[in-house]
């Protein structure tokens, strides 16, 4: 398993904006449609990371908690499919319906929205406030797959909550590490 960590966009950074793909739905979402009440949560991800699967039942129930309280949660994957096609749109659709996605998953074909991000792995985790500022980059929580520390996705949690009751989020970000985004050649 490759480690690759994130690149911590600049807080403060807005959103990229975007019309991706949705695999779910088999419709083209935009960005100003997804985004949520009080913030907006873009999960870079892919189908076969050991790093995503390892973290998939927490992004559910992260995202099931957070919807309700005006928070948005979009998945984007942007692996080349033509190298790794067990990532491919109809492969992604399928994978969203086993994991219970409560939430789109996109796809990313021309991996520009993940380059205007400055994703470098799966899973990377943005939180951006109402007017899609950024002001949370980086891992769920300390939790690796084979380290042995409890999946609590208590990093993001915090962000999280910080944004809904108007706090500032003064909690150090780590960047988040797992699987390189399979660029193409």
């Amino acid at each position: 398993m490759a480690r690759t960590p994130s690149n911590m966009l600049p807080l403060g950074t807005i959103a990229p904006d975007f019309s991706l793909l949705d695999t779910v739905s088999n419709t083209t979402l935009h960005l100003n449609n997804l985004k949520g009440e009080h913030g907006t949560v873009i999960m870079f991800i892919c189908n076969h990371c050991p790093f995503v699967i390892h973290v998939n039942e927490a992004m559910v129930a992260l995202a099931k908690d957070y919807q309700a309280k005006g928070i948005a949660f979009i998945a984007i994957s942007s692996n080349d499919v033509e190298n790794y096609p067990q990532d491919s749109p109809e492969k992604m659709k399928t994978h969203a319906a086993i994991e219970g996605y409560p939430f789109p998953y996109l796809y990313d074909e021309t991996q520009n929205v993940a380059k205007a991000y400055d994703a470098a792995c799966t899973p990377d985790f943005y939180l951006f406030d109402a007017e899609l500022k950024l002001i949370y980059r980086g891992q769920l929580d300390d939790s690796r797959p084979g380290n042995g520390i409890p999946l609590t996705a208590k990093d993001l949690k915090h962000a999280l909550d910080c944004v809904i009751e108007g706090k500032e989020n003064t909690a150090p970000q780590k960047p988040s590490i797992g699987c390189n985004i399979k660029w193409k050649l």
